[in-house]
C-alpha cells in the first residue's frame, strides 16, 4: 500500500488510500512528488516494454503497452478531472510468464472523491483499454492463419473467451478437425487486453470492477464482494485451477469490502447505471477460467 505520508496537502493522514489495480493488487511506493523525475515509474514502464518484447517480439511488446497506456490513461485523466491526487502508473514486468506482464497500478488516496467520481475513475480505465483491445483482436485475427496440427505435437495454447471467439469466427467460421488458429502477435495482444480487462472488471475490492459495483451499489457491494470471493475459492478448489491462488490471496489482503467515499449520496444518473452493469457484464465475455493450456 501507499506510505501513508501522502505529498498532497489534501490528503488527510488518517485515509486509507485507494489503488486502481490492474491484473493484481500489488503494493506501490509513495505517490512522486510534483517536483521530482518519477523515476520509479520510468523504469518500470521500460522494464515493462523489455519483458513483453522478451516474450513475443516488438508488434505484440508495442501493442500490449499501447493497451495498458489506454487503460492507465483512463484511470489517470479522470483522476486529474476530479482533482483526485493519482500517481503515474507502476507497470509490473512478468518476463518469464506467457504474457510478459501483470498490467499496472496507480495509486490513490481514499474518501477524496464522492460516488460520481470513483464511479466515472473506476469505468473509464476498462473502457479506453477495450478501445484498442478490440482494434488488435480484429486485425490480428485478419492476419492470423489457420494449421493442421501434427500427431503428437505438444501445444501451448491460449483458451479463448467468448469474445475472441466471436470475432475469430468472422475470419474462420467453424475449424476444421485437429486444426488451430496460429495467432498474429496483434491477435495475442488483444487476448492478453480481454484478459487484463476482464480481471479488473471482477467487482471485488478495489479492482476497477470493485469501484464500479460499489458506486452502483454502495454499502450493498460487500455482500456481493464477499460472496464472489467465497465463490472463487470453491471453484478454484473444485476446478483444481490453483494458479489463481495468489491474486485471491492478494485480493483478501487488500479487503473484499470497499472503502466509502467523500459523498456516497451523489446520484449516478440512468446513463451511468446502464453502462456500469454493461462493463461488469463483460467479465462474462472476456474471461476464461483456464487462460493456458499445454496439450
Amino acid at each position: 500500500m501507499p506510505n501513508s505520508d501522502y505529498p498532497y496537502p489534501t490528503a488527510r493522514p488518517d485515509e486509507e488510500p485507494l489503488i486502481l489495480a490492474e491484473v493484481v493488487p500489488t503494493d506501490v511506493a509513495e505517490v512522486e512528488r510534483t517536483h521530482e523525475i518519477p523515476w520509479t515509474p520510468i523504469l518500470l514502464f521500460i522494464a515493462c516494454c523489455a519483458s513483453t518484447y522478451f516474450v513475443n517480439g516488438p508488434i505484440y511488446a508495442m501493442a500490449v503497452m499501447g493497451i495498458l497506456v489506454c487503460h492507465e490513461a483512463g484511470h489517470y485523466i479522470q483522476a486529474r478531472r476530479y482533482g483526485v491526487p493519482a500517481s503515474l502508473p507502476y507497470f509490473i514486468p512478468m518476463p518469464f510468464s506467457p504474457i510478459g506482464t501483470m498490467g499496472a497500478v496507480i495509486a490513490m488516496r481514499g474518501h477524496m472523491g464522492n460516488r460520481k467520481a470513483l464511479y466515472d475513475i473506476g469505468i473509464s480505465g476498462p473502457l479506453a483499454g477495450l478501445v484498442p483491445t478490440i482494434l488488435c483482436t480484429y486485425a490480428g485475427l485478419a492476419l492470423s492463419h489457420v494449421e493442421q496440427i501434427p500427431p503428437n505435437a505438444r501445444l501451448f495454447q491460449f483458451n479463448e473467451p467468448l469474445l475472441f471467439q466471436w470475432i475469430s469466427q468472422l475470419f474462420f467460421g467453424p475449424l476444421p478437425e485437429n486444426s488451430v488458429i496460429i495467432g498474429h502477435p496483434l491477435a495475442i495482444a488483444g487476448w492478453v487486453g480481454m484478459l487484463i480487462t476482464a480481471l479488473n472488471l471482477i467487482p471485488i475490492g478495489q479492482l476497477d470492477g470493485g469501484h464500479i459495483l460499489y458506486a452502483l451499489l454502495r454499502g450493498k457491494a460487500h455482500l456481493v464482494a464477499w460472496m464472489l470471493m467465497i465463490g472463487a475459492v470453491v471453484g478454484m478448489v473444485v476446478t483444481q485451477q490453483y494458479g489463481w491462488m495468489l491474486m485471491l490471496v492478494l485480493l483478501y489482503m487488500m479487503g473484499p469490502s470497499h472503502p466509502p467515499t467523500a459523498n456516497d449520496e451523489m446520484p449516478l444518473g440512468t446513463g451511468r447505471v446502464i453502462l456500469g452493469w454493461l462493463t461488469l457484464a463483460f467479465v462474462i465475455v472476456g474471461f476464461t477460467p483456464t487462460p493456458f493450456t499445454v496439450s
